[in-house]
């Protein structure tokens, strides 16, 4: 692909050999609609095999949200659509395994609400800044399937087993500053200087010894890619959930606004 053949994502090439990725579709506070999902998957290796990209710092498009998860009316269509679903799952993988590949380092600026697909590029990110008005929040629990995406090859290297059980099973939202406590994200800062200051970080890495930098994301990276098998386990048992009576109703409360029923839960 090239960067003029994607649709709803902006590309802003920088001084220092940075690129600027902003997830742009503002309208629906950034959430992932199936083009969307699918463009994220393909983006890393565009950017990886650019010769004039060192660093990349990844936003959302306004000033509410970094990526508001999964377009509602999508995953509407992904509920009890086995075609889909397997669909899905490829491009799950697809986008958690392109961003670890990524030879360049990648600076999330997390500018609002992460949630589900857009929560991935945020923390799977090397280097994540949010600001003081963002939260995140994993959310699959919410819909009635389970945690997936990205969740469970990550989380507990970032904030620890105890916490990560929690948040993931409750889908409570996590504040930007407790992020930051729990070790979820490297800094929470002010929320008008959270590009500035992502790209303070991407000049400074810019600046250095380019083989170095890379090689110490790839040893790092060791730790992540262990737990591959993990992370399979977990997307196969999220898509699973999208064939029950479960995620039919968090898909319907969704939508309807509502706290969801879950027939899972009836006494």
């Amino acid at each position: 692909m090239n960067y003029s053949d994607f649709q709803h994502l902006l590309f802003e090439h920088r001084e220092k050999k940075i690129t600027l990725v902003t997830l742009n579709r503002p309208e629906k506070m950034n959430a992932a609609n199936d083009r969307m999902h699918w463009e994220l998957t393909q983006v890393w290796d565009v950017l990886n095999e650019d010769d004039e990209v060192n660093v990349v710092v990844v936003t959302g498009a306004g000033d509410r949200a970094f990526s508001a998860g999964g377009d509602l009316e999508w995953v509407d269509r992904m509920v009890g659509n086995p075609e889909l679903i397997a669909s899905v799952q490829k491009e799950a993988a697809d986008l958690v395994y392109g961003i670890l590949r990524c030879q360049k380092p990648i600076i999330s600026a997390i500018n609002g609400v992460a949630v589900g697909a857009g929560l991935v590029v945020a923390l799977l990110a090397d280097i994540s800044i949010m600001s003081d008005r963002a939260r995140i929040s994993d959310g699959h629990t919410r819909i009635g399937v389970s945690a997936g995406d990205h969740a469970a090859i990550i989380w507990p290297l970032l904030c620890g087993m105890a916490k990560a059980k929690y948040y993931l099973m409750t889908a409570d939202f996590i504040e930007a500053e407790e992020a930051e406590r729990m070790g979820m994200v490297t800094r929470c800062v002010p929320h008008e200087t959270v590009l500035d200051e992502a790209f303070k970080v991407a000049v400074a890495l810019a600046e250095g010894s380019q083989g170095a930098i890379r090689g110490t994301k790839q040893v790092l990276n060791g730790w992540i890619t262990m737990f591959a098998p993990i992370f399979e386990n977990s997307l196969r048992m999220e898509m699973q959930g999208f064939m029950s009576a479960d995620a039919r109703e968090g898909a319907d409360a969704f939508k309807e606004k509502r706290k969801p029923v879950f027939p899972s839960a009836a006494s």
